[in-house]
């Protein structure tokens, strides 16, 4: 198998694997913080158990070793996490993918300021046609049952993060971040269980919990590995997978819906940015 394959093939089990994120905190009845508290131990520790497995001890304690890079990627990456769960209970879940879609437009940016890589016009005027997507989304907030402004900036704050920190992991392409997941989940975790109670809700959902932490630890792992050997644009297009899917998902088992604004909107951003990558690769040199 090629490693374009082989990467293409984990991109888009991972970006599945994050589709039944949103409702997973959809069903769990329990604090946004004691959800990601949860979310983190179940994932993290998962991730965890299977480095010292597959690579030995070292692996994670190297962590602790690792460049700016890697440091870069547990940072944001560890913020973005709980980010995620807040924003999905204050606005509707599409809202919230739709703009998490928008994650190329951040990076794009981020390449260029850390990677040093130019912001080509193509990539110009997908900014320009995400934003208008955005701006929909936004100015439907307030006239979609369950969406907020609140909670749609809380999610262009997490599209930001998780862009840079995707951004780190092809910066550090060279080096395998995996070990580098658990910390981030983990630490994380272990910073939220300082100012909430996060016990409480564990014996009633534990089930969903420990669902919801194989979901995203396996979505975790394979997101860190795939990109290495993909371009932007192709990881740009199979992580829409989540957009497409999250909504409807949640649409049709809890019966959430989107409304008009939202799908106006994340119709917009998710158009202009296949255009925008299909344009890139066809350009790509066979």
């Amino acid at each position: 198998m090629s490693d374009h394959l082989r990467g293409v093939g984990l991109t888009v089990l991972g970006g599945l694997l994050l589709v039944p994120d949103a409702l997973f905190v959809r069903l769990i009845m329990a604090e946004p913080l004691v959800i990601a508290f949860w979310r983190g131990i179940f994932a993290g520790g998962l991730v965890l158990a299977f480095v010292i497995w597959y690579r030995g001890p070292g692996a994670v304690v190297a962590v602790f070793r690792a460049g700016g890079q890697t440091w870069a990627y547990i940072l944001f990456y560890g913020i973005s996490a709980p980010g995620f769960v807040l924003a999905v209970s204050l606005t509707s879940v599409a809202n919230v993918v739709f703009i998490l879609a928008a994650m190329p437009v951040f990076a794009a940016i981020f390449s260029r300021i850390w990677l040093k890589e130019p912001i080509s016009a193509r990539m110009v005027w997908t900014m320009l046609g995400v934003f208008v997507g955005l701006g929909v989304i936004l100015r439907g907030s307030h006239e979609t049952a369950g969406a907020s402004w609140q909670g749609a900036l809380v999610a262009l704050g997490v599209a930001a993060r998780c862009a840079a920190a995707l951004t780190a992991v092809r910066g550090g392409r060279a080096n395998s971040m995996l070990a580098a997941v658990p910390v981030s989940l983990v630490g994380s975790a272990c910073v939220i269980a300082l100012f909430v109670d996060v016990l409480a809700p564990l014996a009633q959902y534990w089930p969903l919990m420990l669902a919801h932490g194989v979901f995203i630890a396996g979505a975790a792992g394979l997101l860190v590995l795939g990109p290495r050997y993909l371009s932007s644009a192709e990881v740009a297009l199979l992580i829409l997978l989540e957009a497409v899917f999250a909504p409807l998902l949640v649409w049709y088992v809890i019966g959430e819906n989107p409304g008009a604004w939202a799908l106006m909107g994340g119709g917009i951003v998710i158009a202009v940015l296949i255009v925008s990558n299909l344009v890139m690769l066809a350009r790509r040199p066979a």
